[in-house]
């Protein structure tokens, strides 16, 4: 075994809150080393989420918008898709990314060492923590540290009693096909559903969605839920509610078939679907199953999450989590927050902990949905406000929005602080397109408790999709322009 060495930090796991809790304590001047067991660094979403389902759906909406331009009076056909330039195409898009990253933490000087890590039971003096690694030739190398931050990040998860395989897959094994399904069931109506769905349908593949509750995206504002179920189905996705999943039948070369339940009216009815392949995207659990965090005196929750403060800590002293092992929004935008915030309080500063009220959310599919904050239901049910209204504006009064024939709303929820008495935006949630590139400016009018008025009076640029989130605010704050 190789000679211990000391660090300030030890990160587990480098994805987006692990590199990012890396870099912002770097540059505090703290000693940090980085543990993955990858061969690069980006965790999930840099290797196999984000970054490369993006590039596939950037490709896919190309031939989308080359079929749709015969509506500008514009003619074109799109002869093929050459899936070997266009695995390339991702995969290049990856390696960029995280070569990027990996020269960044070069720079910082952040120590990054491939491996298995495993967190001693008990502590040594001092108040370190003894981490061991075991490295890809199968031996160990021992760090300490007097804090170690754990973003071990998640996983897939199967279906009850249907384990993934050749043909049911899970995203990871969705995302690093070379080849677009003809037919596909995806079981599931959250981000990942919704984004294969959209990414292989403009691919021309057969798609079938499956979901559990009366449309997709059920635990977003009931409008957005409602609008992209309805998008969905207009752009050729079959999208079947209230379901759920009997069995899969699953054969050599014979595809699958989903045996499943609809509730309809109250009644159960019996019906059953066939496709080359089956999505399971149902959700996806902490990667906490390990012995050594009960060993090492991390409490979790029924769930299998981390429990943290706001901060961050752990149960175990000395011991931190971000990411997708904490409970809260799965993104990696919320772990990139959270790893900053655990590196300012390792270094001695008083951050402000992540409020997961003000936590974007982004589904990628056709059309887009976004939402910040509060719904409706969330507001009301709050002792901290009163009064709460909803105001919705339907997409297709922006010009830019009416330009490209796509459809889609915007609602604004309201309510008067009971702080301060101020009406204040507490949530917005979208469906329509290019709406991802609107959500930040939300974020910034919901996590800054900006009083209404003051929100309404903001200026957007003419004509561009974000003067609907601008027409949505005027509405809401009792003076609509254009419309009635």
């Amino acid at each position: 075994m190789t000679a211990a060495t000391e660090f300030d930090i030890v990160v587990i796991g480098a994805g987006p809150g692990g590199y990012s809790t890396a870099l912002r304590a770097a540059e505090l001047g703290l000693s940090v080393a980085l543990v993955e067991r990858d061969d690069r660094p980006g965790g999930t979403c840099l290797n196999r989420g984000c970054i490369p389902t993006k590039a596939l759906i950037t490709a896919a909406r190309a031939v989308d918008q080359a079929r749709a331009a015969e509506r500008y009076g514009v003619t074109m056909s799109v002869q093929n898709v050459d899936f070997g330039r266009l695995a390339e195409y991702r995969d290049q898009t990856v390696r960029t990314m995280t070569e990027g990253l990996a020269g960044l933490l070069r720079f910082r000087k952040v120590v990054t060492i491939q491996g298995t890590a495993t967190i001693e039971s008990e502590q040594t003096g001092n108040d370190v923590r003894t981490v061991f690694v075991t490295l890809p030739d199968g031996s160990m190398r021992s760090i300490t540290a007097r804090h170690v931050v754990l973003a071990t990040g998640s996983r897939p998860r199967p279906l009850p009693n249907v384990p993934f395989s050749q043909t049911v897959l899970d995203s990871d094994a969705a995302l690093a096909r070379n080849a677009f399904p003809s037919s596909a069931i995806i079981i599931g109506s959250g981000a990942i559903a919704l984004e294969f769905a959209s990414l292989w349908n403009a691919a021309g593949t057969q798609v079938t969605l499956l979901a559990r509750r009366g449309g997709v995206l059920s635990h977003w504002d009931r409008r957005v839920s409602a609008t992209l179920t309805r998008e969905l189905k207009r752009h050729g996705v079959t999208v079947v509610t209230n379901t759920t999943v009997d069995s899969i039948e699953t054969g050599v070369n014979l595809g699958a078939t989903v045996r499943y339940t609809r509730t309809v009216a109250g009644k159960d009815q019996h019906d059953i679907a066939a496709a080359e392949v089956v999505l399971a995207a149902i959700g996806r659990d902490p990667n906490t199953d390990a012995d050594w965090f009960a060993k090492a005196g991390i409490a979790l929750d029924d769930s299998g999450f981390v429990r943290t403060d706001g901060l961050g800590r752990t149960s175990a002293n000395g011991i931190w989590a971000v990411g997708d092992i904490t409970a809260g929004h799965q993104l990696a935008h919320r772990a990139f927050e959270q790893g900053i915030t655990v590196a300012e309080a390792i270094a001695g500063l008083d951050p402000t902990p992540v409020d997961e009220a003000t936590v974007p959310s982004i589904v990628f599919s056709s059309p887009e949905a976004a939402a910040v904050g509060l719904t409706k239901a969330e507001a009301q049910a709050r002792d901290d406000y009163s009064e709460v209204t909803e105001t919705i504006y339907p997409m297709m009064g922006n010009a830019r929005t009416m330009m490209i024939g796509e459809n889609g709303s915007i609602t604004v929820v309201s309510a008067v602080d009971a702080t301060n008495g101020e009406r204040v935006v507490v949530g917005i949630h979208m469906v329509g397109p290019e709406v991802s590139e609107i959500v930040a400016e939300a974020e910034q009018i919901v996590g800054g408790h900006l009083p209404l008025s003051a929100a309404a009076r903001l200026i957007h640029p003419h004509p561009t999709f974000s003067e609907a989130l601008g027409e949505a605010l005027l509405k809401a704050d009792g003076r609509p322009l254009h419309m009635r």
